[in-house]
């Protein structure tokens, strides 16, 4: 609209008003769906949640750097243990341990509210119908569940479930001009968080996940040709229409392609 706008002589506000009115004449806006109130506090639950655990963890990275710098490594440490741990490391420097005690106060604090919050994300997931059936696709756990409900809402709003995919930035971005047509990297528009929990979920499943599915092996043969990014990638976005689809039909996910042929 900007863009639009500028390219006008005089810039006065009938103009402006006109040349508005004008591209909504011509159709290149399309309506924008506004989220259920439901699905709006459940998104404030899962960014607040991700808010506090994203400072807990650079207060934890400080820490660590911190130590580092006097020779102390904090090494591979549990969120339980990782205070207890950061105190055993300056018991013999009085004077650093003095420095650390605020932050290590502070985590303390995030680390009990985002428990809080996280048990919240559970109960709510415990009686959602939709979030459990979502949770038999490997890799989906209850946030990566209640974020993908919260962002889709209404499954009727799209055409079909490929379309999910292109929605949250995981097709591939097109550039065709004359003789030139190249395909690039994933355009990575829509929900940045949605985005993120199904890469997460595809990662999971590809790297963790000890259980074998036709879905798995479909993904490592990308994997092996064509890389292991790659491959999470596409089965990020294979996921994202996988879970569309089970949620609308209210079914389960099928391990074997025989029971889904069935």
């Amino acid at each position: 609209m900007r863009a639009v706008l500028k390219a006008q002589i005089n810039k006065t506000d009938r103009n402006d008003a006109r040349g508005i009115a004008q591209m909504m004449r011509v159709g290149l806006y399309r309506p924008v769906h506004v989220k259920t109130l439901r699905s709006q506090k459940l998104r404030v639950l899962l960014t607040h949640r991700k808010l506090l655990q994203s400072k807990a963890i650079a207060i934890e990275n400080d820490l660590r750097a911190t130590l580092r710098n006097f020779g102390l490594k904090v090494s591979r440490v549990g969120t339980v243990k990782f205070e207890a741990r950061i105190r055993e490391l300056v018991e013999s420097l009085p004077d650093v341990a003095v420095l650390v005690e605020p932050l290590l106060v502070v985590r303390r604090v995030l680390r009990e509210q985002v428990g809080i919050l996280h048990r919240r994300v559970l109960a709510i997931v415990r009686d959602d119908e939709v979030c459990r059936r979502l949770m038999t696709v490997p890799g989906v756990g209850a946030v990566v569940a209640l974020t993908y409900r919260a962002t889709v809402d209404v499954p009727a709003r799209f055409r079909n479930s490929k379309a999910v995919g292109a929605v949250f930035g995981l097709t591939p971005a097109r550039y065709q001009s004359g003789e030139n047509d190249r395909t690039g990297a994933i355009s990575r528009c829509g929900d940045e968080m949605t985005r993120v929990m199904l890469y997460e979920a595809a990662q999971s499943m590809l790297v963790r996940s000890a259980k074998w599915s036709w879905l798995k092996a479909w993904a490592m043969k990308i994997a092996r040709h064509c890389g292991m990014k790659k491959a999470i990638v596409a089965l990020a976005r294979r996921l994202a229409v996988i879970m569309h689809r089970i949620w609308v039909d209210g079914s389960e996910f099928r391990w074997t392609r025989e029971v889904a042929a069935a």
